[in-house]
Order: C-alpha cells, then sequence, then structure tokens
C-alpha cells in the first residue's frame, strides 16, 4: 500500500527515565500518513511507556515528539478529538449498556460513527442493550474498541486490542482495522501475537530495554538472510547437523545421494516471524550482556489465538 510522506508521529531520540531506570532510551522512529505501524516487544520492553507518552499522558525526560503535529501532552481538546486509544483494561462502565456508552461518547467528536454500525463492526450488535457488566471479557473488549473508533480518528492507538477474543472474532477485528486503514485511518498497534502483526503491519519496529532493535517492512526485518531455509538432518555418525540454504532442494538431494538414501531425521524449516522475532530478542540481549532483556518473565510471544499477557 502507498502512504503519504508526511509523518503523522515523529520520533527522535526519546527518553524516559525512572531514577537511574531507563525506560526508553533514545528511540527514532515516524509513522506515516495511512500505515499501520506495529511496535513489538517483550514484557518492560518499553512499549506502554512509548505509546503513553505519544497519547499524551505521560511526559518524557527528553526527546523530540510530534503527534498530528503537536506535542501530545500540551495539546488542546481538538487535538483529543482527533485521536483514538483502545487501552489494555475497560474502564469503570459496567452499569451502562454498550449502545448507552457510544451515543454518549459520539456526543464529543464532530464528526463520530454511527453508534449501531460500530457495534455491528465490532461483533455487539445482539448484546447492545446489555450491560457492560453482564457481558464477557472478550465482549467487554470489544466495547474498548468500539469506544476507541466511535470519533472517527485520524491516529488511533491500539494497544493488544484483540486479547481475550477467540480466533473468528479477531478475524473480524482485522477485517475492521484493514477498512480504518482504507478510510484513512493511521494505526499504532501493540501485540503479543505475531500472526496478527503479519497480517495487518506495514511496517514493524521491535523494542527491547528501552531501544529500537530494528524497523522496518516485514520483509526486511532481520535483513536479507532472516528468511532463508534452514535444512536439519542427523548424519552418518549420529551427529545433529544444520544449514542455512536459499536451494534447500538441491541440498536434501545432495545429502541423498551421499547417504545413499534421504537422511535420519531430514526437516526444511522456512523462519517464520516469530523466528526472526526472537532472533532480534537474542542477539539483543547478548549485546546488551543480559538475557533478562528478552523477556523479563521468560515468556514467548503468542501466535495462536490465547490469550496473551503482558
Amino acid at each position: 500500500m502507498n502512504h503519504t510522506s508526511d509523518p503523522v508521529v515523529e520520533v527522535v531520540d526519546l527518553r524516559k527515565s525512572y531514577g537511574a531506570k531507563h525506560a526508553l532510551d533514545g528511540l527514532d522512529f515516524d509513522i506515516r500518513t495511512g500505515e499501520i505501524f506495529a511496535l513489538l516487544g517483550p514484557n518492560g520492553a518499553g512499549k506502554s511507556t512509548t505509546i503513553e507518552i505519544l497519547e499524551g499522558f505521560r511526559t518524557p525526560t527528553s526527546g523530540h515528539v510530534r503527534v498530528l503535529g503537536a506535542s501530545p501532552w500540551n495539546a488542546d481538546a481538538a487535538w483529543r478529538a482527533r485521536v483514538g486509544v483502545v487501552g489494555q483494561s475497560t474502564a469503570d462502565i459496567d452499569r451502562f449498556s454498550a449502545r448507552e456508552l457510544l451515543r454518549h461518547f459520539a456526543g464529543f467528536y464532530p464528526d463520530p460513527r454511527d453508534p449501531d454500525e460500530v457495534l455491528e463492526a465490532v461483533g455487539l450488535a445482539p448484546h447492545a442493550g446489555a450491560r457492560v457488566r453482564t457481558l464477557s471479557g472478550g465482549q467487554k473488549r470489544r466495547v474498548d474498541v468500539a469506544l476507541g473508533i466511535i470519533g472517527r480518528p485520524e491516529l488511533l492507538f491500539l494497544d493488544e486490542p484483540t486479547t481475550g477474543f477467540d480466533p473468528e472474532a479477531r478475524r473480524r477485528f482485522w477485517t475492521l482495522v484493514e477498512s480504518l486503514r482504507t478510510d484513512g485511518t493511521t494505526i499504532l498497534l501493540t501485540t503479543h501475537y505475531l500472526d496478527e502483526a503479519e497480517h495487518l503491519a506495514d511496517r514493524v519496529g521491535v523494542i527491547a530495554g528501552g531501544r529500537l532493535v530494528e524497523i522496518g517492512t516485514l520483509r526486511e526485518l532481520g535483513g536479507p538472510e532472516a528468511r532463508t531455509p534452514v535444512v536439519s538432518w542427523r548424519d552418518a555418525d549420529g551427529h545433529h547437523r544444520s544449514e542455512r540454504t536459499h536451494t534447500p532442494a538441491a541440498l536434501v538431494s545432495e545429502l541423498a545421494a551421499a547417504l545413499g538414501g534421504e537422511p535420519p531425521e531430514l526437516s526444511v524449516h522456512r523462519p517464520t516471524l516469530e523466528d526472526i522475532y526472537l532472533d532480534l530478542l537474542e542477539a539483543h540481549a547478548a549485546t546488551a550482556g543480559s538475557s533478562a532483556t528478552v523477556d523479563e518473565h521468560g515468556g514467548r510471544p503468542t501466535t495462536n489465538a490465547g490469550t496473551a499477557t503482558r
């Protein structure tokens, strides 16, 4: 997809410190008009701090930040009407119905979406009159999403938006996000579901230890060799061997000819986004001298529709 050259978000040497702890240590990136930019990283990497600064809820220690042409922490009500936020938790809205909430919040914006159309888009139309307290966790999450898009935002922050969604609901939500992009909405997405980033994002930034490890399109991420297939087998001496090659079929044929048949435990693996992501984190951890940077909770990213944690 083509995007205009005008950046909606500009971040230069962004830093945030809490005493001696550096939550953000010199981030540089931009987000272009009409693109979906995914910010990926393990727990404690600095994703939430970055987003809260861009949303205007937190101030940086230093650095240059412009969002929709303004410093977000000094922005006025007109600027806030141009921004949509889908955070990680539902506010204290349990006594209202989803339809009541959307009709109420629509009144805060100059050009809101139709509340009933939004309810349909997020899959809540059958539950529009139900009190939020009676909804399931996934349904409450859809209320968060509905509130985030009711104002027809130019820039939408989606912070792990599909946590708690079942597979069908996630797919419907992806379609909704793609329709928002088609309408011209710029989107900043954080997610632990790497298939979600792979499906939606135009570009990806990987953050670890408060630093941007790499940024680029999915094809660019990790460099030209990152997606080179890996052929693995066990040789005649019983040793496990592996080799990266752009021609796996030719290598398998050579091995079969040399060994007089298919090598034991033969496999051909084409690196996925998860493989590349983990390699980037491990390389960063090695450079930083601490494996704790990879994930402070020892977790791995989620690649299916299971519940992600942060």
